[in-house]
């Protein structure tokens, strides 16, 4: 039976906000204490399978010291990150191995990468 499974997901999901803005639009909105963002921006040097100037390396930057100011709390995950930010070296860093595939925009490839889960937990 499905029901209980849906009913399940309702309760956990109830309370999670979904929004469709620029990175930088949602955090100033939304950062305050007990606030949780998770980041997935595009892989390192991948951005431009997801359209050019979709994301450019200057927001990695951006992003490090938007979320070194942060009243909340993040996760962001990234297969490499290579800013010189002095912000991005006070992060918690967790480096694990993933199973990336990437399918669509006529790209059919797959790889194993490192993948960082960075976090501004102590």
């Amino acid at each position: 039976m499905i029901t209980p499974q849906l009913e399940n997901i309702h309760e956990r999901l109830a309370r999670v906000v979904t929004e469709n803005l620029p990175w930088q639009k949602l955090i100033a909105r939304y950062d305050r204490p007990g606030t949780l963002f998770y980041l997935d921006p595009p892989y390192w040097g991948n951005a431009d399978d997801y359209g050019k100037a979709f994301f450019s390396r200057e927001q990695f930057e951006e992003m490090a010291e938007v979320l070194g100011s942060l009243r909340g709390r993040f996760i962001l995950s990234l297969t490499m990150f290579k800013a010189s930010s002095k912000r991005s070296q006070s992060f918690t860093w967790r480096k694990s191995i993933a199973s990336i595939r990437l399918v669509g925009m006529d790209i059919a490839r797959s790889s194993k990468r490192w993948l960082y889960q960075v976090s501004n937990e102590r």
